[in-house]
């Protein structure tokens, strides 16, 4: 299924004033956010309005930077990557501001990265993996983390289960 994503994946800082959304452009957040592969004649159906109004509506949250692509959701158990963890990542107080960009492009790239968090707080950064065993988080975990001058310490947290959430956050 693909999945509408409202927020930036770039390493820009989350903004703090919401956007403008009149009641329309709220509603096509929610329904492509509930169904991203919904069909423009579904959409414009589903609001009410002309299917042109509908394009140009969406066109327009795409161009604000309101709705930020589509994308597939995966099941990475069928993929062969079952065990699932959130790791927890501090990196050196003295190399910290050199390091975290090159730290986030780095494992940006690795295969088992699935989603990449730069917070502020305890950890540094928070990364969303997914592993076939415990063998392989063992070794993503000392190859790719460990391993680095950078990280001063890691906290692996496995994944038992979760959901997405397909409701979007109320604009009004």
């Amino acid at each position: 299924m693909l999945r509408m994503t409202t927020a930036s994946a770039s390493s820009e800082p989350n903004s703090v004033r919401a956007p403008a959304l009149d009641p329309i452009d709220a509603r096509i957040v929610q329904l492509l956010t509930a169904d991203g592969r919904m069909t423009n004649a579904e959409l414009a159906g589903r609001l009410g309005v002309a299917p042109s109004t509908a394009h140009a509506r969406l066109r327009g949250l795409i161009e604000r930077g309101v709705i930020t692509g589509f994308h597939a959701s995966v099941d990475e158990r069928e993929l062969g990557a079952g065990l699932q963890a959130i790791i927890g990542v501090s990196l050196r107080p003295a190399a910290r501001r050199e390091s975290i960009v090159e730290f986030a492009d780095r494992v940006r790239a690795l295969p088992q990265v699935i989603q990449v968090f730069f917070l502020g707080g305890d950890d540094d950064f928070l990364l969303h993996i997914a592993v076939a065993d415990s063998s392989e988080m063992r070794e993503f975990v000392l190859e790719h983390l460990s391993a680095q001058s950078s990280v001063a310490s890691t906290r692996t947290s496995i994944v038992f289960d979760y959901h997405r959430n397909s409701v979007a956050a109320s604009f009004h």
